[in-house]
């Protein structure tokens, strides 16, 4: 069964953060909180980590769309090919932010993801998710809780989300109640930026 790990956005108890790596790091499974809604993420560089959460999602592993949660734009040369200025400006006004931005994929991306011409780029505003990614010292993959109720397509609620999801997973974050608005996916592979779905954050940065 899961661990329930209280942890503060506005100040990350760094003893818990490190519990949380050390799970990150063994192949583990943790649901987090974001700027958006609850993501279920593990370390991007661990492919049956990887193959655990694609078989939740019911999706294979090589046809799943899952982003990329990082730190900072520090490391995004590590996982995206060479973009130009304006692309940059974006991100830059953007993040952190309530976005995801597809952005063409480098040849360094982690195994699982090598046949990838693209990857789904977030950087939360949500001082947990980056500072886990932080001690990290690699991206998470993010993908989205969701909901079975037609109505309530995400949960809020950590403690329900700790009741569903306590034996798939190995830690459940509770960082308070999360948004129910996903993030704005936005496609900046092209001359012009194609808005993907429309979510929380603000179509302004484009």
């Amino acid at each position: 069964m899961a661990r329930f790990i209280k942890i503060y956005d506005e100040n990350p108890n760094l003893i818990e953060i490190d519990k949380v790596v050390k799970v990150l790091q063994s192949g583990g499974l943790v649901i987090y909180p974001t700027d958006t809604v609850y993501g279920l993420g593990c370390d991007i560089t661990n492919t049956k980590a990887l193959e655990k959460v694609a078989k939740i999602k019911g999706v294979k592993l090589e046809k799943a769309n899952f982003s990329f949660v990082c730190n900072d734009l520090s490391h995004l040369s590590d996982y995206v090919k060479q973009i130009a200025t304006p692309v940059y400006k974006i991100l830059r006004r953007a993040l952190p932010g309530p976005y995801t931005f597809i952005l063409p994929g480098s040849t360094n991306l982690p195994k699982a993801f090598k046949k990838r011409k693209t990857v789904g780029i977030r950087i939360p505003d949500n001082n947990i998710a980056r500072t886990i990614v932080e001690q990290l010292g690699n991206p998470i993959v993010s993908t989205s809780i969701h909901d079975e109720d037609e109505v309530i397509e995400y949960t809020t609620d950590p403690e329900l989300i700790f009741e569903k999801w306590q034996h798939l997973v190995d830690i459940v974050i509770d960082g308070g109640y999360g948004d129910n608005q996903a993030s704005t996916v936005i496609d900046l592979t092209d001359d012009i930026p194609e808005v993907i779905r429309e979510g929380k954050g603000s179509l302004d940065v484009i």
